[in-house]
């Protein structure tokens, strides 16, 4: 059964590098070597790399063009960013080895495996810094675009009525916040139960048909978080005086 918390694997000093730590770092690595390659690939005249890249991004800019208008090119890298981290992050614990290759130690007298490497989405915590860099990203934004007096405007007002709507526009901000983190989080961590589960009484077959399930949860959970993003950022970054 998968561990509700991460696992430390050990420590520098006093940061505790955990197997959700590892394979986050791993992530990133692949999308990183990945988008210098890519980079340095890029041509006139484009290969066949290229032509794949170019194809699965072109889409999602011209969503984000449909949505944002012109604010596309500001937005659009936050949000292929979190679509392209958070899809092989979900995949990443499908591999494998994930959650499966590691070194048993004994709790209460009992052996437990300690895996190597843990889906990073399954972790809370990466889960939460995820929509609290969402929502920051998008404030920061927000003033960047609009202005702190239109931003500002937003949330105080001396009119009672605007006033007592943006407080509630504050603490919604905060609600983003659980609601983006947990259900990224549940679904995920939830799967990778039902994967143990399955395997752990059916060994060959009858897991494929979940395999083929979490790959396509995958695919949403990185859209619905990605797109929300890209929504809020899209409704930051109007001034408050154009939507009245």
């Amino acid at each position: 059964m998968t561990s509700f918390a991460p696992e430390p694997l050990f420590h520098i000093g006093f940061i505790s590098i955990t197997n959700s730590l590892l394979n986050t770092l791993l992530v990133d690595g692949v999308l990183i070597a990945g988008a210098v390659y890519v980079s340095k690939h890029v041509n006139v005249v484009p290969s066949r790399v290229q032509n794949a890249v170019e194809s699965i991004i072109e889409p999602f800019y011209d969503m984000t063009e449909t949505i944002a208008g012109d604010r596309a090119a500001k937005i659009f890298p936050y949000f292929m960013s979190f679509f392209l981290f958070i899809l092989f992050a979900n995949w990443s614990g499908l591999l494998p080895g994930v959650s499966s290759i590691g070194f048993f130690h004994s709790v209460a007298g009992k052996k437990e495996l300690v895996p190597l490497l843990r889906n990073a989405t399954s972790d809370i915590n990466v889960t939460f810094a995820l929509a609290l860099i969402s929502v920051v990203a998008t404030h920061v934004m927000s003033v960047q675009t609009i202005g702190i007096k239109d931003y500002l405007g937003r949330y105080f007002s001396l009119n009672p009525i605007y006033l007592f709507v943006g407080l509630l526009e504050i603490v919604s901000e905060f609600t983003k916040i659980v609601s983006l983190s947990f259900r990224l989080f549940g679904n995920i961590f939830a799967g990778e139960i039902v994967l143990a589960t399955i395997s752990g009484l059916f060994a060959f077959f009858a897991p494929l048909p979940f395999l083929l399930l979490e790959v396509i949860v995958g695919i949403v959970q990185a859209l619905v978080f990605s797109m929300l993003t890209m929504v809020f950022m899209s409704i930051l970054t109007v001034s408050h005086k154009a939507e009245h």
